[in-house]
């Protein structure tokens, strides 16, 4: 039967591993999705404020046909060193793309980041930014459980009004393809209906796996305003919301840009508002490859698109339920005990 895979992460998916690494007087880490091979990825950003390492070259048209490892960072722009800790790590492995015969292998590590600079850590690390360091360590940790809420990217986020976080979800289909999201939740809109706490995301919740809350009859209208719980200092380039969606389904790179570009839409049936000039709205979308894509195949690459934006709206509001509060910024737990 179709349903969320065993562990009900991204590493459901086979092939796939991640880990992560925080600084708590920091506030801030960093999350890492490894491949036990290289993988085929492409990348869509709707956000108006990304910040993003070696992004230009997963489209279809570029060279390289998979790469080694995707980073996501907190630190802002900071947090793009994260991915070279990760490269580091990845050549001492021997692994990486052969550029030239007899020339080192180079791994090819993307990375996004978000801001959490302002959420009251330490943040005076002189001249040595800790982000290169984290993204080794994270590397280092890769398995195929890992933590979500106060975790790698996720520890200093902050979604909306309440604590974001890390977050995950997966979903096997009953053709027995495996299809996973995972995400660091830090978005400027708002991950819960108004003066409730139940999640946007709620008619796609499998299992009570994000608390089981329904909206009752007499909650208002949907209003097309923006929403009171958002964050209330919205800056540029002070949120984003970064995501990665996979599958085993042999997809090829162009296929995965339309995977990417549908899997978005998981943003918006999660968070209100999405894709704003303030976030850094970005998905990844990876293929493993391990299992042939039925025919015909635009129809195959509609479908899983639709299961990747529903499992990605999963993983958002599970990375809201699963934070805990830190400093003075409430998670979902103690702003709705009970």
């Amino acid at each position: 039967m179709p349903g969320p895979g065993p562990r009900n992460l991204i590493t459901d998916v086979p092939g796939l591993l991640v880990g992560q690494a925080e600084d708590t007087r920091l506030r801030s880490g960093v999350t890492v999705l490894l491949g036990e091979a290289p993988f085929a990825v492409a990348a869509d950003i709707r956000g108006g404020a990304p910040g993003t390492r070696d992004v230009e070259a997963l489209e279809p048209v570029s060279l390289v046909e998979a790469i080694d490892a995707i980073c996501l960072s907190g630190g802002s722009a900071f947090g793009l060193d994260a991915p070279g800790g990760v490269q580091s790590y990845l050549k001492a492995k021997g692994r990486g793309f052969q550029i030239a015969p007899g020339a080192p292998l180079v791994p090819v590590v993307s990375g996004a980041i978000l801001f959490d600079l302002a959420n009251g850590g330490d943040k005076e690390w002189g001249e040595t930014p800790p982000y290169r360091a984290l993204g080794r360590a994270a590397a280092e940790a890769a398995a195929q459980d890992f933590a979500l809420g106060n975790a790698g990217a996720g520890l200093g986020a902050v979604a909306g009004g309440l604590k974001g976080g890390i977050g995950s979800a997966s979903w096997a289909t009953d053709d027995g393809i495996t299809v996973g999201a995972l995400v660091a939740v830090n978005a400027v809109g708002s991950a819960l209906m108004p003066g409730s706490g139940v999640f946007w995301a709620w008619p796609y919740e499998q299992n009570g796996e994000f608390g089981g809350r329904r909206p009752k009859p007499d909650m208002p209208t949907v209003s097309s305003e923006l929403p009171p719980d958002m964050k209330g200092a919205v800056r540029p380039g002070a949120n984003t919301t970064i995501a990665v969606v996979a599958t085993d389904a042999a997809l090829t790179r162009v296929e995965l840009k339309r995977l990417a570009i549908m899997a978005a839409d998981g943003f918006a049936r999660a968070l209100r508002p999405a894709h704003t000039p303030f976030d850094g709205d970005l998905v990844y979308a990876v293929s493993t490859t391990r299992r042939p894509l039925a025919e015909p195949r635009p129809r195959a690459v509609m479908r899983l698109g639709n299961i990747a934006a529903d499992t990605l709206a999963r993983a958002i509001a599970r990375g809201v339920y699963a934070a805990g509060t830190l400093g003075s910024v409430k998670s979902w737990r103690d702003a709705f005990p009970g």
